[in-house]
């Protein structure tokens, strides 16, 4: 198989005992095929997620800082560290557990969150906060969905076979377009948490998507700076920071055909590193076929180094986020790339968020980008 060849994987779409969607994505057989369908019931008694969910979460707006700020009590109830035999995200087997997948195997699955920050079945109108017209507030609209990458109940994306990884790049890349275009949808997030020191309340292997109904902070203050770059300059920001890296070389991680991985000059983190493709792309879905294969080599051997970057066994706990270009707004000047970060400042010491970060969004970083780099080079595989 060459990089022009499409990967295959089958996607079936059925629904849980509440009514939320969940989406398989086989890559093996007999399910790859149809030779075998996917036809699991969930027969746990549920509550309609209708019901459940409607009147819950709401956003509020910070007139101080612009921010809208989710309020979503019901997610203080989520599980929490369950054991081993009670992992909601494992397959049911006979007999067992009923979890979130009522089938007794899977590859890859998509489902809509049961402890959701956004969702549309919320329901509800906008308002003011005891009728102050400082405080809007809104239904908390969108759509957040758990993306399980194996049915194994350890491990993490780093490690994924490249055939597993891939397919779940496409469950990203499909789930991308379809919130997308879901009503209420501003913006997708992809990201997976990892490591207990991350705040990780599930060990099965598994991310995370958030469809936002605004543009988060981040983003709004990307794109601010990516118009007032161009308005300067006529450049796009996204493009004249990735050649000023590969120019400089100092923080390169690794080089592809298509991407480049670098750790960006103001890093605020002990370890941080962007993945970003050579070519100006907005999203995941817009990634070429060649693109996608390549991509997949080049996060495993990322994240591979990240585990190998103390001289410990312990696995580096991290946040890897995918950065997009929001569903409408500002797509020509946004350009996708990966964020991935690490808490740890040296092993066993966690880098806490403090008086300078926390309350006056004020980083001061343990290291210099260009020491990260380095030890990120010398562990290569």
């Amino acid at each position: 198989m060459n990089d022009r060849t499409p990967h295959r994987f089958r996607k079936t779409s059925t629904r849980m005992a509440d009514g939320r969607e969940l989406i398989y994505f086989d890559d093996t057989e007999p399910w790859l095929s149809g030779e075998r369908a996917r036809d699991a019931v969930d027969h746990r008694p549920l509550r309609p997620a209708d019901e459940t969910l409607r009147g819950g979460s709401q956003v509020r707006f910070d007139p101080l800082t612009g921010d809208w700020i989710a309020m979503a009590s019901h997610r203080n109830d989520r599980t929490l560290m369950p054991p081993p035999d009670q992992d909601p995200l494992a397959p049911t087997v006979p007999g067992g557990f009923p979890t979130e997948i009522a089938d007794s195997s899977y590859d890859v699955v998509a489902f809509e969150n049961r402890f959701p920050s956004f969702s549309n079945r919320i329901g509800g109108e906008d308002g003011f906060l005891d009728g102050e017209r400082l405080w809007p507030t809104r239904p908390a609209a969108g759509r957040c969905e758990v993306v399980c990458f194996s049915s194994d109940t350890r491990g993490s994306f780093g490690t994924l076979d490249p055939r597993r990884a891939r397919t779940v790049l496409e469950a990203w890349i499909d789930r991308t377009e379809t919130l997308n275009a879901t009503d209420g949808v501003e913006q997708v997030f992809v990201f997976e948490n990892r490591g207990e020191e991350i705040g990780v309340t599930l060990p099965h292997p598994h991310g995370q998507i958030y469809g936002y109904p605004f543009l988060t902070p981040k983003t709004e203050t990307m794109l601010r700076r990516a118009r007032e770059h161009r308005a300067a300059t006529g450049g796009n920001l996204f493009r004249d920071v990735l050649d000023a890296e590969r120019r400089a070389g100092s923080r390169v991680v690794l080089e592809t055909e298509h991407f480049t991985a670098y750790v960006p000059a103001a890093a605020r983190w002990p370890v941080e590193v962007h993945l970003a493709p050579n070519r100006d792309v907005p999203d995941l879905p817009a990634l070429t076929e060649e693109e996608r294969a390549d991509l997949v080599g080049a996060y495993l051997d990322l994240l591979g180094r990240l585990d190998r970057y103390y001289p410990d066994d312990h696995p580096l706990p991290y946040i890897a986020g995918w950065h997009q270009a929001p569903a409408t707004e500002g797509r020509e000047e946004f350009r996708l790339h990966l964020q991935v970060f690490s808490v740890l400042r040296g092993p066993s010491k966690v880098k806490f968020l403090a008086g300078s970060e926390s309350a006056m969004a004020a980083w001061v970083n343990d290291t210099t980008p260009e020491k990260v780099a380095a030890r990120l080079r010398e562990v290569a595989p």
